[in-house]
């Protein structure tokens, strides 16, 4: 018999390629971190002698989900700009928090607190954007969470760095300082083309290139940012980066709710991706993105988060049930983005936009072991006619009792594990405390106007 690390035997296995696929009593093997076979249980148990053999009876095993968007540090953020419109929220409340909070210790802290929810929320990987890059890949590392980081850019100073020069200066500097993390990769993070300049961008372009990492910006969030391009520029958001040389494979426009048809057909074209943040969009009244009408021309929709500043939890099943019901919804069509769409958009999607498609996002053969086990035997999920739907319409982040990245098990029974021990949670709990603290000070000295 061949010895692997781990044999996980599930109920079912649904490995997202191919498309539509329920596989019933199987098991996955892993072997150095990456799925060495996926085969019937009652195959797999003459054929492994596992060191660890782990075994599902009632749950379904999936990838694990991808969070295409979020500002992780921004955990600790949360309730602090409640039931405000984007642009108060932003200016009245965000960013002068962020002028008088934001630190290495503050990232750091914050990513921490982020990357439990997510792991046991079944993300293994996040897509993020926020300062100090290199202290959130460093905090995602630490819990064994897969991450790519962006490289941000804008024109105004910050705690973290004086200008665009400086931005993506020092966050080059890091991702040279963190090549040799397996669990970190980096992106191109120019925050928005109402914040960053021609020139920025155009250098953003061709970094892009050179480095040949993915570009992730916000785009078209609401019609305001689109009315002031136009009064600004001349020209749409969209128009404009297309011009600088940034709307193509690498791009990965984020929220991107108000698109005319034909800069859908564009994004189409050029195989861009939009990272689709349903819960923020509602939550900040910023309109409905045209999902079915983004799937239907072949663009890549993954799911994001957003920051919990914006959003509250970071949770990808409930993104990927708000974006199945809002896409029928908006469309008028009840077979809009159909429950194994919105598990590919959560997965296989997400994965492509971030150039790892052939790293994670499916159960296959030679990639990456990051994996879920969601426990499908409550009242709530039974009966289950139908496992890909149940995951979608039924399933919730609290039924996630297993959690694999590159192999190495990081959720057990809802307890996040490393190196085969329990994390200590009460370090991560008093930092949020001593945060929460300081938020509630930094409010008091800069109070919300009420008008």
């Amino acid at each position: 018999m061949r010895p692997v690390d781990t044999l996980i035997s599930a109920r079912w296995v649904v490995p997202v390629v191919p498309r539509g696929a329920v596989l019933a009593d199987h098991s996955v093997a892993v072997e150095g971190g990456r799925i060495a076979a996926v085969l019937p249980t009652a195959l797999a148990r003459t054929q492994f002698a596992p060191v660890r053999h782990v075994e599902l009876p009632q749950h379904v095993l999936a990838p694990g989900l991808i969070n295409a968007h979020a500002h992780a540090a921004m955990n600790l953020l949360r309730g602090a700009g409640d039931d405000l419109p984007l642009a108060r929220w932003l200016n009245e409340r965000i960013w002068p928090l962020e002028r008088a909070l934001v630190s290495e210790r503050f990232v750091y802290d914050g990513t921490r607190l982020a990357a439990a929810e997510m792991l046991r929320a079944g993300i293994t990987c996040c897509n993020d954007m926020y300062f100090f890059p290199e202290q959130a890949a460093r905090a995602f590392a630490e819990l064994g969470m897969r991450c790519v980081v962006g490289i941000i850019a804008l024109e105004f100073p910050s705690a973290y760095a004086a200008d665009a020069d400086d931005y993506l200066r020092k966050g080059l500097a890091a991702r040279d300082a963190l090549r040799g993390e397996p669990l970190v990769g980096f992106s191109l993070a120019p925050h928005a083309p109402y914040t960053v300049a021609d020139a920025t961008l155009a250098r953003v372009a061709m970094l892009a290139e050179e480095l040949d990492v993915p570009v992730h910006t916000h785009v078209h969030e609401t019609a305001a940012e689109v009315e002031e391009s136009v009064r600004l520029h001349g020209v749409r958001p969209l128009e404009r980066l297309d011009r600088l040389g940034l709307v193509s494979e690498r791009l990965l426009a984020v929220h991107a709710v108000h698109l005319l048809p034909e800069e859908i057909a564009r994004l189409a074209q050029r195989g861009a991706s939009v990272a689709h943040c349903p819960a923020s969009n509602l939550k900040l009244a910023s309109g409905f993105a045209p999902t079915a009408a983004l799937l239907g021309q072949g663009v890549k929709v993954a799911f994001g988060t957003d920051g919990a500043a914006s959003n509250n939890r970071l949770d990808l099943f409930e993104e990927m049930r708000l974006a199945a019901l809002l896409a029928k919804g908006a469309a008028n069509d009840a077979s809009a983005l159909p429950a194994w769409q919105a598990l590919e958009c959560a997965t296989m999607h997400a994965a492509g936009a971030l150039g790892l498609s052939d790293q994670i996002g499916s159960i296959e053969v030679g990639k990456n072991a990051d994996l879920i086990a969601v426990d499908l035997s409550g009242p709530e999920t039974q009966p289950c006619p139908d496992v890909v739907s149940q995951l979608v319409y039924c399933a919730g982040r609290e039924h996630v009792s297993g959690v694999w990245v590159a192999g190495d098990r990081v959720v057990a029974d809802r307890r996040i594990m490393r190196n085969e021990r329990q994390v200590d949670y009460e370090p991560i709990a008093a930092s949020a405390l001593y945060w929460q603290a300081r938020v509630h000070a930094a409010g008091r000295a800069s109070p919300l106007r009420v008008t």
